[in-house]
C-alpha cells in the first residue's frame, strides 16, 4: 500500500468507444462489440479502429503545425489526448508537471514506410530516425504543452501504460515532483505488425459470418474456446495523477504492484501466471482480498493468456472471487495503452456503480457497492503490474 494515496483528476482516452467518460460509458453498456473488417495492406482483418470523428480531428491536428506533418499516428494520438487531459484536470500549459507515456510498438507506420523506402532505393530520408524513436511520445507531447518537467518514454509491451503509472507513484511518492501526465499510446493497425501477431497464431481468424458464440471476434474471457482471438486497435490512454487526496478525484490509487517471471522463451508466462500473482499481492498489502470488488483483467483473448491470469486470480482471491471483467472482447487490444483504458474502465464502474461484465464469463450476481477495483495488464514474457484504485468517497 501507498504510503499516502495519489489521486487521478482527469483522463483522456480516443479508442473505438469514443473520446469523452460519457462517450466511452455508453459504449460499454451496449452488448455489442466495437471491432471491425479492414484492409490492412493486402489482407481483410478484425480490427479495432478510430471513429471516422476521432480521424478528422487527428488529421486536423497533423495540418495544423508544420512539424506535425511527419509525426507517426501513435505521436498524434498522443498530443491530442494530452492536451485533454491538462485540461480536464486543469493543468495550464507551460505548468511544472512530469510526462510518462509509452508505447509497445512505436512509429510502426512511419518505421514500415521507412524501411520499404530503404529497401527499394538503398538509402533512407533524414527524418527517419528522429520521427521513428520512441521517445517521439513524451517529447513532442512535452514540446506541445510546454510542461517544465521530467519526459520519458519506455516500452515494456503490454503493460507499458501501467508501468507509466508505476513510475509515475515513484516520481510523486519521492517528492521530486507532485503531478504526472501518464498512458500509452499505440497506432499497430500496420501490415508488419498484424503479420507479427499472425506469427505468434494468436491473431483472430473469426469468420464475418459466424453465429451464436462465435460472432464475436474476440473471445477475451472465454475460457471455454480452443483457438486464440486476439484482435489490435488504436487507441491512446492518458491519466493526470496528483500527490495525496484531491477533492476532484476521480479515483485514488491506494496500492501498486509489479513482478516478472524467468523466461521459458521471449512469449512465455506460466500456467499460474505466478508474475500476476506476485503483482496482485503487493497492490493488496495487508488488504484483505475480500474487500477488492471488481478486478479488470488483462485476458487478450489468446488461450493461455486468459487462463493462466485466471488461474493466478484464483489463487490470490481463493473461492470468494470477486467480479471479473475485461473490455479486450469489445475494443481489441491495444498494446501499450490497454492498461490505461482498463484503468478508464475500472473508474466508470466506480463512478456509476455498475458492474460491466463480458459475455463469455458467469459472475456471481453482485449487490455490494464498487468501492476498490484491481487493474491488471502483463507484457510479453510475464512483466506484470497491478494497480488497486479506490473510488474516492468509499471507506
Amino acid at each position: 500500500m501507498l504510503k499516502e494515496p495519489i489521486s487521478i483528476t482527469a483522463l483522456s482516452s480516443i479508442s473505438a468507444l469514443g473520446e469523452s467518460l460519457e462517450e466511452v460509458w455508453q459504449s460499454y453498456n451496449q452488448n455489442e462489440h466495437f471491432l471491425c473488417e479492414a484492409l490492412i495492406g493486402e489482407q481483410k482483418v478484425w480490427v479495432s479502429q478510430l471513429p471516422e470523428t476521432i480521424k478528422l480531428k487527428i488529421e486536423e491536428l497533423r495540418q495544423s503545425d508544420a512539424k506535425y506533418k511527419h509525426l507517426d499516428d501513435s505521436v498524434l494520438f498522443a498530443i491530442h489526448a494530452a492536451r485533454k487531459a491538462i485540461e480536464i484536470a486543469g493543468w495550464g500549459k507551460g505548468s511544472n508537471f512530469g510526462i510518462n507515456i509509452g508505447s509497445s510498438r512505436g512509429a510502426t507506420s512511419l518505421f514500415e514506410k521507412y524501411h520499404q523506402e530503404f529497401l527499394s532505393q538503398g538509402k533512407s530520408t533524414t527524418l527517419s530516425s528522429p520521427t521513428t524513436t520512441l521517445g517521439n511520445l513524451s517529447s513532442w507531447v512535452a514540446h506541445d504543452l510546454k510542461s517544465k518537467g521530467p519526459e520519458i518514454s519506455h516500452s515494456i509491451t503490454c503493460s507499458t501504460a501501467l508501468h507509466a503509472v508505476l513510475n509515475a507513484v515513484a516520481w510523486i511518492q519521492s517528492g521530486m515532483t507532485d503531478q504526472f501526465l501518464v498512458g500509452g499510446s499505440e497506432a499497430p493497425l500496420t501490415p508488419f505488425t498484424i503479420a507479427q501477431m499472425q506469427a505468434l497464431k494468436v491473431y483472430s481468424k473469426m469468420s464475418s459470418r459466424a453465429q451464436s458464440r462465435d460472432e464475436y471476434p474476440c473471445k477475451a474471457m472465454d475460457l471455454d474456446k480452443n483457438q486464440n482471438t486476439m484482435v489490435l486497435g488504436e487507441a491512446a490512454g492518458l491519466a493526470c495523477l496528483e500527490k495525496g487526496t484531491k477533492k476532484h478525484a476521480l479515483a485514488l490509487i491506494e496500492g501498486v504492484g509489479y513482478a516478472t517471471e524467468p523466461l521459458e522463451h521471449s512469449v512465455s508466462i506460466s500456467t499460474d501466471a505466478q508474475c500476476f500473482q506476485d503483482s496482485m499481492k503487493m497492490a493488496l498489502g495487508n488488504l484483505d482480498p475480500s474487500q477488492v470488488d471488481a478486478v479488470v483483467m488483462h485476458a487478450p483473448g489468446t488461450i493461455k493468456g486468459d487462463q493462466t491470469e485466471f488461474n493466478a486470480i484464483q489463487k490470490v482471491f481463493g473461492h470468494a472471487l470477486p467480479f471479473l471483467t475485461t473490455n479486450k472482447w469489445k475494443l481489441g487490444h491495444t498494446f501499450g495503452a490497454s492498461g490505461l483504458l482498463s484503468l478508464e474502465m475500472a473508474i466508470l464502474m466506480m463512478k456509476y456503480q455498475e458492474y460491466i461484465g463480458s459475455p463469455f464469463f458467469s459472475n456471481k450476481k453482485q449487490s455490494k457497492p464498487i468501492g476498490k477495483v484491481l487493474v491488471n495488464a502483463v507484457g510479453f514474457g510475464g512483466n506484470a503490474v497491478s494497480i488497486l484504485l479506490k473510488r474516492p468517497d468509499a471507506p
